[in-house]
């Protein structure tokens, strides 16, 4: 089974090879995905990291608050995405 982290005030070059690096230090990294504006095809300045079950704290405090190319980025559980209508 698998958890997904919600990581914001990512810089706008990180790529998600550089994102899934970053977590892999901590945590077994099954996918990570930066969320891209649709209009300007930019990075909007947070992602989504799927780490195993039991990585999911290890992760989360190893890498919330830390730096990661210049910004200190923000890490926690994901909630569950809300219906939009």
């Amino acid at each position: 089974m698998s958890k997904t982290l919600y990581v914001g005030n990512l810089p706008w070059a990180t790529t998600e090879e550089e994102l899934a690096q970053a977590f892999a230090q901590h945590a077994h990294v099954i996918s990570a995905r930066i969320i891209m504006d649709r209009e300007t095809g930019r990075s909007r300045g947070f992602g989504f990291v799927e780490v195993a079950d039991e990585d999911v704290d290890r992760a989360v405090e190893a890498m919330n608050g830390t730096q990661l190319n210049g910004r200190d980025i923000i890490v926690n559980e994901a909630r569950p995405r809300q219906n939009r209508y």
